[in-house]
């Protein structure tokens, strides 16, 4: 039975395939959604869906070698999902609290900002703390993610709102309003602050002076050459940003041409 037939279904938007797998083996009666991209990198332009998977399907072909068919199926067709849902569907987010996930939830919280009477909730990554702000649903056993479930936290209409703005300010790059509602308290959104200064660093027009890119150098300075190892000493120091392996060797290799151009 599709989602609008049923207006009782409950949903959850998983942040990826193995968040999904994990979650085969919870006890909890939910239909999943799977949302496959990482709007971190590349054009966010388009001033239709259209036109905005036109851009998105340029860059992902072009930079992770992937293809049109493969962004329709895997990615855009999950995400018409979700601006079909019947109302009276009951539908958590499951995003973790890292730049890479929030840029991805601002996202679909744009695409939800004309939802009728859908209920909206946030569900939160079991056991993060303060020595562990970043931890994520990785290591989550079936029991910590039915409690994740349980406990989740439902949007009101201005967290909705404050996800849309995040997402406009994000996507047109507006560093003032950025700044601006990264100040903004909502129960939805943790470390707020701390994310948006981490894409705020991650954006001057000097790459020289890019958060992400001087760690990657610092590392390179170190002698650290090769590249699991690397990542793994980047994702340490800056699990901010939960950058995945493609994002890194992205970085890695803008540094590496820009080096060449220089000598």
């Amino acid at each position: 039975m599709s989602i609008e037939q049923n207006d009782m279904r409950r949903i959850a938007l998983l942040n990826g395939d193995y968040l999904a797998e994990q979650l085969k083996g919870a006890e909890l009666p939910l239909e999943t959604i799977v949302f496959r991209e990482a709007l971190v990198s590349g054009p966010l332009g388009g001033a239709t869906w259209e036109e905005f998977w036109e851009a998105r399907v340029g860059f992902l072909t072009k930079q992770y070698g992937a293809t049109a068919l493969e962004v329709q199926e895997k990615t855009v067709a999950e995400l018409d999902k979700i601006r079909s849902l019947a109302d009276g569907v009951e539908l958590g987010l499951w995003f973790e609290d890292d730049l890479f996930c929030q840029v991805n939830l601002w996202f679909v919280l744009y695409l939800l900002s004309d939802a009728r009477k859908i209920k909206i909730y946030r569900v939160f990554p079991p056991e993060a703390s303060p020595a562990n702000s970043w931890r994520g649903f990785g290591d989550a056993s079936s029991a910590a993610l039915e409690q994740a479930y349980e406990s989740k936290v439902p949007f009101t209409s201005s967290d909705l709102v404050l996800g849309k703005n995040l997402w406009e300010a994000y996507r047109l790059g507006d560093r003032a309003q950025l700044t601006t509602l990264s100040k903004s308290a909502s129960p939805c959104f943790r470390q707020l602050a701390e994310v948006c200064q981490a894409h705020l660093d991650r954006i001057s027009e000097d790459p020289s002076e890019r958060r992400p890119e001087k760690v990657i150098v610092e590392l390179l300075a170190m002698g650290i050459t090769d590249f699991d190892t690397l990542f793994s000493q980047f994702s340490e120091r800056e699990g901010i940003y939960g950058f995945g392996d493609l994002q890194v060797r992205e970085l890695l290799d803008s540094i590496k041409k820009n080096a060449g151009e220089k000598n």
